[in-house]
């Protein structure tokens, strides 16, 4: 008796009902595949719903070329809560690692990017967004030298 395999079915050692049973169980798997990736890509396209906000500033200062290295660390004075999606909670005491400084325009705040750390943040570890400079200290600089980069609109995109 044949065993339920591909192999059996494609070397024809079944019978052709088992093979056609076969063959319809296997493209039915696929068919179900493709309805589950297409209600995955839904529910990533919904939840994707972003847009371009106005610049902060025109150069920012980083640590290297992509601002890919952190800058420093900084530890929150005082409570801040965001205003949109571009800008990051800081709960008073929290580590900050700064990633960017926005070289504000004439009359404007100063704004740092970065992402908070430690383990009573483990929800907001990894999440990158700008803050105030007026509600942290830099308590350590990790890279003296820097690059002042031109700011993109991705810069400020809000996702």
């Amino acid at each position: 008796m044949c065993g339920w395999t591909l192999r059996a079915a494609l070397h024809r050692e079944c019978g052709t009902e088992k093979r056609f049973l076969l063959y319809s169980y296997m493209k039915m798997d696929k068919s179900l595949g493709l309805i589950f990736l297409w209600i995955c890509v839904g529910f990533v396209c919904y939840g994707t719903h972003a847009a371009l906000m106005e610049k902060l500033a025109d150069v920012k200062i980083c640590a290297d070329k992509d601002c890919s290295y952190v800058l420093s660390m900084a530890k929150a004075l005082e409570d801040y809560v965001a205003s949109d999606c571009r800008y990051i909670n800081l709960r008073r005491g929290q580590i900050i690692y700064v990633f960017s400084k926005l070289k504000p325009a004439e009359g404007a705040g100063v704004f740092w990017s970065g992402s908070v750390y430690g383990e009573r943040y483990v929800d907001q570890m990894g999440v990158i967004g700008y803050f105030p400079s007026n509600h942290v200290n830099e308590t350590h600089v990790f890279q003296k030298k820097t690059f002042e980069i031109p700011t993109t609109d991705m810069d400020f995109f809000c996702a």
